[in-house]
């Protein structure tokens, strides 16, 4: 008999007055009156019991399921395994007092819920040493709801957390794994693979609270070859190795899914775990400089290595400056993401004797037609409809910046879009004129077509 059928039974033998079909309405009654999101049939029926004045104490199970979890419910004892974690964060209440804070998410084989531990249980002995997919038990935790309504474990002065290497039915993390090519929208507690698609760059934010933060950006190439942006607010380049190489495989545990303003997006957060191939042995690389310009008082770069790859450079030390456009140079980064290398002040560089077998920037031109979604590309066309520059209003309520233009070769014809930052590079250019344009990614638009879109390292040079 199940512990629904227990209480049920326990109503009814203090109350046989009413029918099965009479507590069902009552349930249904309840359910409609709180409103979607707040309660299961198992927790309608405390209610109920306690409407009847009948104690139902007795009958409540030590250990739940995830999926029966209800709001209110207390010294809940569960046994699932780890999703991923966050480390501990200070806060202040109204008051001032300090308090700490750490969350992470559980699951099982039926649902995934957030957990949270507060003041000295964010610092639990062995907490730190958690591992996705590891088997907890956590006991006499108690519940509430989050902001959406959905019930959240609350792990306090009463409550505690132990690890088991016990045999469970629950599945191993990995069993939890799909492809970036897989995801749909409005998905959460997601584990997502796929394979690094060009860089991985930083980003600063202000939040809710006004309080500056920083997050990840980056791409995820599925199996399929389609790409999906990905933005992991609260994490910085801390959080990965110092060697990411081209194409490294990439693990995401703890996202969800976000229609953006160029499609379908993985969003995680600071308890966002990020499993990444990579090194910390640094190596010398060799690169001819394609282009370069000053970004925000840093000098960036687009080069090519000898495999015909676009690399990106980014350079806080001023050492691009004493090079040239076709140098070949050979310089030690201080930290490799992918295609995106960084020089700093710890950094060498130093030009080199020209080596044939690294190609110019030129060789990597493709003509429109050949354009597919979810690559970086270098075009040379001409403009047929002049910049037109206008404000999007995202979901959000964000305002943003969107310059687009529409070119050709004799290939095809293609629109090229920036976002944001990216919008003022269109400025001054005009219809008729011959443009190269550098490092675009290739993206599926709003109406389905591929079209273009620049990116924090594109350049557009006009042709004489």
């Amino acid at each position: 008999m199940s512990e629904f059928e227990e209480l049920l039974e326990k109503i009814q033998e203090q109350k046989p007055e009413l029918t099965k079909q009479d507590i069902e309405d009552r349930i249904k009654q309840k359910k409609e009156k709180i409103g979607t999101g707040y309660l299961t049939d198992q927790g309608a029926l405390f209610l109920i019991a306690s409407d009847l004045g009948i104690s139902l104490k007795q009958t409540l199970k030590v250990e739940m399921n995830l999926k029966d979890l209800y709001v209110g419910a207390k010294d809940v004892s569960i046994e699932s395994r780890v999703l991923n974690i966050s480390p501990a964060k200070q806060f202040s209440r109204k008051d001032g007092s300090p308090f700490l804070l750490r969350t992470m998410t559980v699951y099982d084989n039926d649902s995934a819920v957030s957990v949270k531990l507060w003041d000295e249980k964010a610092n639990l002995p062995g907490i730190e040493e958690l591992k996705p997919g590891d088997l907890i038990k956590i006991i006499k935790a108690y519940v509430k709801s989050d902001l959406n309504g959905s019930p959240t474990i609350n792990v306090g002065s009463g409550s505690n957390i132990e690890s088991t290497n016990k045999e469970s039915e629950i599945c191993p993390i990995d069993d939890l794994t799909i492809d970036a090519s897989e995801i749909k929208e409005n998905q959460s507690n997601l584990v997502v693979s796929g394979k690094i698609d060009g860089g991985i760059t930083t980003l600063e934010f202000t939040n809710r609270r006004g309080e500056p933060g920083k997050g990840l950006r980056m791409r995820l190439k599925g199996n399929d070859g389609t790409t999906k942006g990905v933005v992991i607010w609260g994490k910085d380049e801390s959080f990965l190795p110092k060697v990411i190489s081209q194409n490294a495989k990439v693990r995401l545990l703890g996202v969800r899914t976000k229609v953006g303003n160029q499609g379908l997006e993985i969003h995680g957060n600071e308890a966002t775990l990020i499993e990444i191939e990579g090194g910390k042995e640094l190596e010398p690389v060799i690169v001819r400089i394609g282009t370069k310009r000053n970004d925000g008082g840093k000098t960036v770069a687009i080069c090519i290595d000898i495999k015909k790859n676009m690399v990106y450079v980014s350079d806080s030390s001023k050492m691009l400056d004493s090079v040239s456009t076709g140098d070949v140079i050979e310089c030690m980064p201080s930290k490799v993401f992918g295609s995106s290398i960084t020089i700093n002040h710890d950094s060498f560089l130093r030009k080199i004797d020209d080596d044939k077998s690294i190609p110019p920037l030129s060789s990597l031109r493709t003509k429109i037609s050949e354009v597919k979604s979810g690559n970086d590309y270098c075009v040379e066309a001409i403009i047929l409809k002049e910049p037109e520059r206008r404000e999007v209003q995202t979901k959000t309520g964000e305002t943003i910046l969107l310059s687009e233009m529409f070119v050709e070769d004799d290939s095809g014809q293609i629109w090229i879009k920036g976002w944001r930052n990216q919008a003022v590079l269109l400025d001054g250019l005009s219809v008729g004129e011959i443009i190269s344009v550098t490092a675009v990614n290739a993206k599926a638009g709003l109406e389905g077509r591929t079209e273009l879109f620049l990116t924090p390292f594109s350049a557009i040079v006009k042709k004489n």
